[in-house]
């Protein structure tokens, strides 16, 4: 432990201190600046314009937007939207302006968190972004379409970060240990497994694992625990890591839209994935019983109609049993669905159906199937001709039941594949009857009106 600082109480947090003060040592993000990448030749070119840094903590914002600063020679002022105001923003501006005029040096305003600002604060950003008084460099979690303005978004560039993998995490704590004097080596103070159970507890947060590790290290000097310090030890000292996961926010969307996807897919280990990750987060049961109840009605359909009366048995079954028991039974029905035979005909079908209904939406109903119930309806015709499908010994009259503008329209295509097969099957009979008695009626023979299907 050749760090004396490192367990000092006026240390700078050991976050703080691994921060990359070169490009080359910065870790993710290739996707953003490798070589040919739009970021990182900008910031190469020191030609960084306004832009929104848009990911998961701990992916690195902060620490690039410094970055960006040193290579394009501008003043770096920090601000937060969580604990300062527009006020203080009126503040970094008027500071910007007097050094651009007299030292010709631009400024990189960092602000984070920048979706807690109002439309209006965030408004009052624009002149100065415009004028080119600062160079605006927003942070933030959540999904700049949803939180952040227009007139914002349209002159700022949006990058998107990603979580750091697991081979960046591992970087990020042996360069940690090496600079507490702590190298990975046999001899080391936290062994392999410590430090892959370091690993699992960031979920991609740089910022995470090198405030675990740090804790770490606290512990082992307090408590004189030999080295190298165990997997047992380290998680120890950590708390239990809570899946990253909002309620509310990106990542509701992202992982429901993943279950769904993984269930239309037919992967039974993705949807159990997805499954397990929102319970894990703390989601709503009920939520997921809701959504499973949508993905057997527009996903599996009439392939297999036991799908929904099964998803349904599953919610119920739930609201019985609550948590943990009733998960198992969420995890039944999400492995039923995603190895049902799947069909979205009837979504569509109801789709079209719904478009003709706005298209025509007041086409009379045909008289012979208006209901007659006083005298004077029936006088007027109403009723007059309809054919009761049981009087046939197969319960079917070929008649028209549409506007006369829609009919023939077909809508409903079954598939080939379960229940549907046998749909299709009888809806080609009916369909062969009642073009038979078209072509009956066309000749004058009308002789099977009403016998349709003997």
């Amino acid at each position: 432990m050749s760090d004396p600082t490192l367990f000092s109480r006026s240390a700078e947090p050991l976050a703080a201190r691994m921060r990359p003060q070169r490009l080359e040592d910065f870790l993710g993000q290739e996707h953003l600046l490798g070589t040919g990448k739009a970021l990182g030749d900008l910031i190469r070119r020191g030609d960084v314009s306004s832009c929104i840094f848009w990911g998961p903590p701990g992916s690195g914002k902060t620490t690039l937007a410094r970055l960006i600063a040193n290579y394009t020679d501008r003043q770096f002022e920090a601000f937060s939207a969580v604990t300062e105001g527009v006020g203080r923003v009126r503040e970094i501006i008027k500071e910007a302006e007097e050094r651009l005029k007299y030292e010709g040096r631009g400024t990189i305003l960092f602000c984070d968190e920048i979706h807690r600002f109002n439309r209006a604060q965030q408004d009052a950003f624009l002149p100065w972004v415009e004028s080119g008084v600062i160079t605006l460099i927003g942070a933030t979690t959540e999904n700049p379409s949803f939180e952040l303005t227009a007139p914002l978004l349209s002159r700022c560039r949006v990058f998107v970060f990603e979580p750091l993998s697991s081979d960046h995490i591992r970087t990020v704590i042996e360069r940690a240990l090496a600079k507490s004097g702590c190298e990975m080596r046999d001899a080391g103070c936290v062994d392999h497994d410590g430090v892959d159970a370091l690993v699992q507890y960031a979920q991609g947060d740089a910022r995470r694992v090198l405030n675990g590790l740090e804790a770490v290290l606290k512990h082992i000097h307090a408590a004189r625990i030999p080295h190298p310090a165990s997997r047992d030890v380290v998680v120890s000292v950590l708390e239990k890591p809570l899946p990253s996961y909002d309620k509310s926010g990106e990542q509701h969307f992202n992982l429901i839209s993943a279950l769904h996807k993984a269930v239309r897919g037919s992967d039974v280990e993705g949807s159990l994935y997805w499954l397990a990750r929102m319970l894990a987060g703390g989601e709503d049961p009920l939520y997921i019983a809701r959504r499973l109840v949508r993905i057997a009605a527009e996903d599996i359909g009439l392939a297999d109609p036991r799908a929904l009366a099964l998803t349904l048995a599953a919610k119920d079954a739930y609201h019985f049993l609550g948590s943990p028991e009733g998960e198992l039974v969420l995890a039944e029905a999400v492995v039923y669905l995603a190895t049902a035979p799947k069909s979205n005909r009837v979504y569509t079908a109801f789709g079209h159906a719904t478009d003709a209904a706005a298209e025509h939406p007041a086409e009379a109903v045909p008289l012979h199937i208006r209901n007659a119930p006083t005298k004077l309806m029936e006088e007027l015709g109403y009723g007059a001709g309809y054919k009761y499908a049981h009087a046939s010994p197969n319960a079917y009259v070929p008649q028209d039941y549409l506007p006369e503008v829609l009919r023939g329209a077909r809508w409903y295509e079954p598939t080939e594949y379960g229940y549907e097969k046998d749909i299709k099957k009888r809806m080609e009979w009916w369909a062969g009857i009642k073009n038979k008695a078209t072509d009956a009626t066309a000749t004058g023979d009308t002789a099977t009106d009403g016998k349709a299907g003997t």
